[in-house]
Parts: structure tokens; sequence; C-alpha cells
């Protein structure tokens, strides 16, 4: 079984009960559970001061053991912060051997995407223990593909994707749309030739979604890619004065002005129900009449 290690670099907790939940779920799986005091941490919004939340990441850098999965109490905001002074030369020299297993979304994703733009670490968007691991009820799709991408070099994933016919190969990275685009600009948005950009994100009218994707536009970055996948964009529904004007609409007209594939469908987010993937991973991208599948490899996994 494996050892979970738990960091909190972001918002409060403020389920308890369902942190709890999750943390219980995976100790009666056989896993052990570490660093289970900073759940209930709290400074006004956040997780804890500055120092405590900044002390989860670097603490890292010096984690004993193989095979340790790292993973995010919750998202909301705050990680931000803590760019600047988080020991990346550390976490990469970790990262050389028994690498981490350092899995999250939403919040989370600015340090991922730090990690893979610094210093090519690769690391998971995927479940959370609060909001995943302790929701009333476990969803099996998601444990399924969580474990799938943990525990196996290659693997790959299938939905009824829509979008143009296109098969493509390249990097795989992306995450939360909002914290992504938070980065342009700054040395913690990886530059990625011919990649492969999976974008999800939560709370965002359609209107927000397409102001977000634009600016990724404008800033060359779509252009970049041989395939932009988008994943789910939960609470984006329309309301009477749009019209018409919803996510489908908004999609079709992103469509209209990038030439890069843009296939939809994936199950990627905020939802109970989400993949996970290896965000610096190699990836093997098709989509046709028969469907979507998306192969990835050359990511670290749990060897025992």
């Amino acid at each position: 079984m494996s050892q979970f290690h738990l960091i909190a670099p972001s918002g409060y907790c403020i389920n308890q009960e369902a942190a709890q939940r999750g943390i219980a779920r995976l100790i009666e799986s056989g896993h052990s559970v570490q660093n289970q005091t900073i759940v209930p941490r709290r400074q006004q919004r956040f997780a804890g001061t500055e120092a405590q939340r900044l002390n989860d990441i670097n603490a890292l850098a010096t984690l004993p053991g193989a095979d340790q999965i790292v993973m995010a109490v919750r998202g909301g905001y705050g990680a931000s912060r803590l760019l600047e002074q988080i020991d990346w030369a550390g976490l990469a020299r970790r990262q050389q051997q028994d690498p981490l297993l350092i899995c999250g979304h939403s919040d989370f994703t600015v340090i991922q995407l730090g990690l893979l733009a610094l210093h090519n670490v690769i690391t998971f968007s995927g479940p959370m223990l609060a909001g995943n691991f302790g929701a009333p009820t476990l969803d099996a799709f998601t444990i399924d593909h969580f474990w799938r991408a943990l525990r196996n070099p290659t693997f790959t994933l299938h939905w009824q994707g829509q979008g143009p016919r296109c098969t493509c190969e390249g990097q795989l990275w992306g995450g939360n749309l909002a914290m992504l685009v938070s980065l342009i600009g700054t040395p913690w948005l990886p530059v990625i030739e011919n990649g492969i950009l999976v974008l999800e994100d939560i709370n965002e009218h359609p209107f927000r979604v397409e102001r977000m994707l634009l600016q990724l536009h404008h800033a060359g970055i779509l252009a970049r890619q041989r395939a932009i996948v988008l994943g789910s964009f939960s609470g984006a529904a329309a309301n009477d004065y749009d019209a018409g004007y919803d996510l489908q609409t908004m999609i079709d007209y992103l469509r209209s002005r990038v030439a890069v594939p843009v296939i939809a469908g994936l199950d990627f987010g905020h939802e109970q129900q989400t993949v996970t993937l290896p965000l610096g991973a190699q990836a093997v991208l098709l989509n046709d009449e028969k469907g979507t599948s998306l192969t990835v490899s050359g990511h670290p996994v749990i060897k025992s």
C-alpha cells in the first residue's frame, strides 16, 4: 500500500468532515496518511500562515522515502503568494531519484506549472483529499483513473470527444485555466512548443472562459500547441442576458479564431468524475469518428 503525505498551500479546508472522511477512506484501504495535523490549520481564508503553507512545499525537498504520494488537501487561493519563496531547485533535486508523486489541481496548478517551467518536473493534475477522496460518495471512475496514472508507465484514456479529426503528439501540460493565465509574463509559466494543452475551470461564466482563452491566444500560446483539450467547466451556465451565448457557442468561436484543433468533452477538472493527468509527460492524441484517445507516458510511477 502507499504512503500519502498531505500539504495545504492554499485555502482553509472549510469542509473538515470531508477531509477526515478522505483520510479515513485512505487508511481503511491500507494506505498511511502523514501530516494530518495541517488539515485544521487556519489563518483568515488560508490554510495557515504564509510560513506554514510555504513549509508544506519546501519541506518536500527533504521528505524521505520512495513511492510517496503528496496530495493537496484542497484548492481555493493562496499558492500564488508563495511562488517567489519556493525552493524550486531543492524540489527538483528531490525528484531526481525516487520522485515524489505530487497530485492536486485548482489553485495548486501554479506550483505544478512552476515546477514544470523551471525544472521540467512532472506532477499529477488530479484528485485532492477533501473534494474527491472525501466526497459523500467516492467516485469509482476518479479513483480508477488516479491509480491508473500513478501505477502505469503508459496508459490510455478514451472518451467521445467533440472536435475535428486529428492525430498529434507532444508534451502534455495545462490544468486550471484561470491559474495558468495568471502566470503569463512570469517565470513560472512553461514555454511549451508543440504541446497538448489541457484546460479546465470552475464557476467561470462562458464569457470569462472566452476572455482567458483569448488572452492565451493573443499571447501566442495557443498557436504554439499541437492541440487544445477542454475538460469540464463546472458552474458555467448561461443566463437570460446571454440570449443563446453559452459554453458551446464560446467553443465554436474559439475554433473560428485558432487553427489548432480544439477537442472538448474530457472528464477532467472540478467534477466528481475526473481523470488524472501527469503534467509534463509525453502524450499522443487521436480524435476520429470512433472517438478520442490520449496515450500518456514518461511520467514517474509507484515502483513497489
